[in-house]
């Protein structure tokens, strides 16, 4: 990139998912609402390093909904659950967010609505219904049996007997997720004025949840099984025993994917961004031929990579680099509110130090879950604590609740999140875990997050430049972000052992992952076990 490139919000800045049942409650019921949001909004950014200083937030929905799946069982696209506020509290929020210049995105769910929604009672009301064809019906196969053998990420079937009008209707989640027939016109002008409604708003952009769904094979075929299934799944785990060839990544969705960012080309400065999951020479695809789809499809492989080593990391990461267009910019994520915690996933809080650094430095748009600025880890959810469907459906230890639990504020009893007991059990070390007691010590972990995410707003180089692998150690993934002739080296050791690199030239400490470095540093650079540092070349 060079001077005269421009980059957009999107692209220089750092996005913060906010789950809004579990980041502040104002009302007393146990439920974080949007009135929290507002209120915290200062800890995300008032512009000084004592805030965070992330430029967007994502907030998952706050749709009405019946809450079957937590707000992606949407009964109204233009409104807001009264759990969580109200239009009126939305526009202050959105007001409030732009004064700090934090832009706000929301989640839109194209792929199903609530059985509740309006649009499913008229069409399961019967089969002439002028809705009927605007979800997917099916009649049962000539024995009696499935339509198809797909499955629900929830587990069971895919399909729900409805008894109304005779026929199966599909759901590759809870059975109150009826999907939409996206290959109706009129489905889709309804829901692109869904987003319409949004945008008038002043929303900045929308993740657009399993965006790879919404187009299904037209003879709906049987998936085949897959051969690489976990041999220890539940009994009703069919979704995990199928390869998901014709549920998903229809090469037909990519003429949605260009009118979806027409529309999204018709306001100033938004941008549209994509879950969706497959091979990287199939998920690279949504970014469009020349770059008229998605601005960013979200990058899960760093979160979805189960071995923790550099090799595996930097190949990751050169692999995506291998197959980016020019035109597309690259986006990581670590933790969000499906996975579980980052600090869970890889062993410990160092080692979430050194994820943390990893995805703030490396080239193109990171994305943050809520928390994993204090560390958080899984929380202790018992069986009868549960209240996620895949936990539910599949077992405990499918739960996403763990991921979930209410951010740590300060030691009180509720942690600072209700005065109420939350919905969620907080973690066990809230009292010592909290924004409170973290800011006020030099070395945790929310300070290195504020002094990581301060030192990327001010570096051209970090939020723009290039990135280059050195291959330096076996256990060390060390890299070189560069721009107009300025150049930074990441260095992350993934061991529990020190490791010694020759980087060649003197440098000096921006930042270490144990926040005690600084001077220069000359030839050798010796790293303790599980350190990262920053260094300007």
């Amino acid at each position: 990139m060079n001077k005269s490139q421009v980059l957009h919000w999107w692209q220089s800045g750092v996005v913060y998912q906010i789950y809004p049942r579990s980041f502040q409650d104002t009302n007393s019921d146990g439920i974080g609402d949007l009135e929290g949001i507002i209120q915290r909004l200062d800890y995300l950014n008032d512009g000084t390093p004592n805030s965070l200083g992330i430029d967007a937030i994502w907030i998952s929905p706050f749709y009405p909904s019946p809450m079957k799946d937590f707000g992606y069982d949407v009964s109204d696209y233009c409104d807001v659950d009264p759990m969580f506020g109200d239009l009126a509290t939305f526009d202050r929020l959105v007001e409030a967010a732009h004064a700090r210049h934090i832009r706000v995105i929301i989640d839109w769910v194209p792929n199903h609505t609530s059985d509740q929604h309006p649009w499913f009672a008229e069409s399961r009301r019967s089969r002439d219904n002028a809705k009927r064809d605007w979800y997917i019906w099916r009649d049962a196969k000539p024995d009696g049996s499935l339509p198809n053998n797909w499955g629900s990420f929830f587990g069971g079937p895919a399909w729900t007997w409805d008894e109304v009008t005779g026929q199966y209707y599909l759901h590759q989640f809870v059975p109150e997720q009826p999907e939409l027939n996206w290959r109706n016109p009129d489905v889709k002008a309804a829901m692109f004025d869904t987003l319409r409604f949004w945008l008038d708003r002043g929303v900045d952009g929308f993740r657009m949840d399993v965006i790879g769904l919404i187009i299904k094979d037209e003879q709906l075929r049987d998936n085949p099984a897959n051969p690489h299934a976990p041999a220890n799944l539940p009994e009703n785990a069919t979704f995990h025993r199928l390869q998901q060839v014709y549920n998903m990544d229809q090469d037909e969705v990519h003429e949605v994917m260009k009118e979806i960012r027409q529309l999204f080309d018709e306001y100033e400065a938004r941008v549209a961004i994509g879950e969706l999951f497959g091979p990287l020479d199939r998920w690279v695809k949504y970014y469009g031929e020349q770059g008229e789809e998605l601005h960013l499809p979200f990058n899960f492989r760093l979160m979805d990579e189960g071995k923790w080593t550099a090799a595996t990391m930097q190949g990751l990461v050169d692999a995506m680099e291998g197959v980016l267009p020019d035109f597309a910019w690259p986006n990581y994520v670590l933790g969000n509110h499906d996975r579980i915690r980052l600090a869970s996933r890889f062993g410990g809080q160092a080692q979430a130090r050194l994820a943390g650094m990893m995805l703030l430095t490396l080239r193109g748009t990171p994305t943050l879950y809520y928390g994993d600025e204090l560390g958080l880890e899984n929380g202790d959810i018992k069986p009868e604590q549960m209240h996620d469907p895949q936990g539910i459906n599949l077992g405990v230890a499918f739960t996403r609740d763990v991921t979930r639990t209410p951010m740590q504020w300060d030691a009180s009893a509720q942690a600072g999140f209700s005065s109420v007991a939350p919905w969620l059990p907080l973690s066990a070390d809230y009292e010592t875990r909290n924004v409170a007691v973290q800011g006020a010590q030099p070395d945790s972990m929310l300070t290195f997050y504020r002094t990581l995410l301060w030192l990327r707003r001010g570096s051209a180089v970090l939020q723009g430049g290039s990135y280059r692998a050195l291959n330096l150690h076996d256990d060390c993934f060390v890299y070189v972000r560069e721009l107009n002739g300025e150049r930074l080296l990441v260095a992350l050791n993934f061991a529990d052992a020190p490791c010694r690199l020759d980087v060649g030239e003197n440098g000096r400490f921006l930042l270490s992952t144990h926040l005690d470095r600084a001077g220069t540093v000359g030839k050798w650079l010796d790293l303790r076990p599980f350190e990262g540092v920053v260094i300007t070349l």
